[in-house]
């Protein structure tokens, strides 16, 4: 592949739905799409292409995007010459697929998690033949290290150190359309790590739908324990955060690891889903109530400061009000600073999906409630405990509401707002906390770095900006 754009071939607009891989996806279609010749468009209004990076873990990321498509088609009666694609987790399910061609014609191009690389040739071909094209790949090839990425931020980066996943939870629909579980080489991760790092990256975050089991398939070759202290090496980087962490994975080797590696966040994203016995094992989660508990002791016992968050599910079919009592008991002994909450979806392919005992959407509603009236004092007495606290921040973007103030996140996972200006972004700053609400904390800045040597930063801004990184190269 190029690295050099040659001519500008159009405009391209992604779309985005679900998770942070799929975010990491859109990052490498977007440096793909640089190397063929485009540029990026301000809106869709400007696109020569539109292209969809679909979700299909929840039903309301497919209901968006067919909304959606409405709109784009438009669009395409409009300016007939507008490439449509629709790639992602999605296209992996015959069904979506056939609604697709049967119902949205108009779209060119639909293909799926596999097959990325692929995208200049099915771009070429829809628009040389003047027809659909469809390249959806049932399993995975090799593992592409060669494909470039456009970052959009140099001081913080998503680094993928292994694909799909081997769990099969019962109401989750991810192994099917990801594959099973592939770890990459420690070597190649550590040297996108360091070219990262030489690029001014102070953070990276290693992506993997279970990090926990990597190098699982190298029989101990690797670990992820073992991968966290060589990546704690890198000059330069500061922080090293992770996701997602599954709880039966979670080894005491890899505990040691977090506590013994400084540059690792004082933050853990275990999701529990639920809180009874039984309906883990319907959810085939490989882990108790009571196991997932001292996890949560174990990881708090590293530091005063770390922060668990999680995901939890409500009204799984058969969940019982004492199954659901299970969970608010985990919510409380628990403490998280954060949870992701959501009432099942029927995912259908998944074993869950045609289980007995679906419980009624009435239900579902209360007792979500109740979840949240549990969850949010926890977490604001959480934030409100920052108060009067200095706390490393780093800032990562002008607060959309008060262009005088500055957003970005502290070690623990809290976002921060602070009154400042651009010329701190991609830096670490001491924030000194003086009020919260119960999802954010508020602060004034203490001080920050200088590469100019001053205590305080009086030297040319640092903007932030789109950053094209292609193999092997430094930005």
């Amino acid at each position: 592949m190029s690295e050099t754009i040659q001519t500008i071939k159009g405009m391209y607009h992604i779309n985005t739905y679900g998770c942070q891989a799929n975010v990491h996806d859109s990052e490498k279609i977007a440096g793909i799409l640089r190397c063929m010749g485009y540029l990026e468009a301000a809106d869709e209004e400007e696109a020569t292409l539109i292209l969809f990076n679909t979700c299909c873990v929840r039903e309301n990321a497919e209901n968006k995007l067919l909304g959606h498509l409405g709109q784009v088609k438009r669009m395409k009666e409009k300016r007939p010459e507008l490439l449509v694609a629709v790639c992602g987790c999605m296209m992996q399910q015959d069904a979506a697929v056939t609604r697709l061609r049967q119902s949205y014609p108009y779209v060119d191009v639909i293909f799926g998690t596999f097959n990325l690389h692929a995208l200049p040739e099915l771009l070429d071909a829809a628009r040389q033949g003047g027809r659909q094209v469809v390249d959806v790949w049932e399993s995975h090839g090799d593992i592409r290290e060669d494909l470039p990425v456009q970052r959009e931020h140099s001081f913080k980066a998503s680094v993928n150190i292994m694909y799909g996943c081997n769990n099969y939870c019962s109401f989750c629909i991810v192994p099917y359309v990801r594959g099973r579980e592939r770890s990459r080489g420690s070597a190649d991760i550590l040297n996108e790590c360091r070219e990262l790092a030489a690029g001014g990256a102070k953070e990276v975050l290693l992506l993997g739908q279970n990090v926990n089991s990597y190098g699982s398939e190298t029989g101990g070759a690797q670990s992820f324990a073992k991968l966290l202290r060589e990546i704690q090496g890198i000059d330069g980087l500061e922080r090293i955060r992770f996701m997602t962490s599954h709880p039966k994975d979670l080894s005491d080797e890899l505990v040691r690891a977090i506590a013994d590696c400084g540059k690792v966040c004082r933050h853990v994203h275990l999701p529990v889903q639920s809180g009874s016995d039984r309906i883990l094992a319907a959810m085939n989660r490989r882990y108790t109530k009571a196991g997932y508990l001292e996890l949560v002791r174990k990881l708090k016992a590293i530091s005063p400061d770390m922060r668990i968050t999680t995901d939890i599910i409500v009204g799984f079919p058969g969940e019982t009000e004492q199954d659901f009592e299970h969970t608010l008991d985990v919510v409380r002994q628990a403490r998280f600073q954060n949870a992701f909450t959501f009432k099942y979806s029927k995912r259908t392919g998944t074993p869950a999906a045609s289980m007995a005992d679906q419980v009624d959407g009435e239900t579902v509603d209360r007792r979500f409630a109740r979840l949240l009236e549990e969850l949010t004092p926890i977490a604001y007495e959480i934030s409100a405990s920052n108060i009067g606290r200095t706390v490393k921040v780093l800032a990562e973007e002008v607060n959309s509401a008060d262009p005088g103030r500055v957003t970005g996140r502290a070690e623990d996972n809290s976002i921060v707002h602070f009154d400042a200006d651009a010329s701190c972004i991609g830096r670490i700053v001491d924030v000194r906390v003086t009020g919260c609400r119960t999802f954010y904390l508020s602060g004034l800045v203490v001080r920050y770095p200088n590469p100019c040597g001053d205590r305080i930063s009086n030297c040319s801004p640092m903007q932030p900006g789109l950053v094209v990184r292609y193999p092997g190269e430094v930005v």
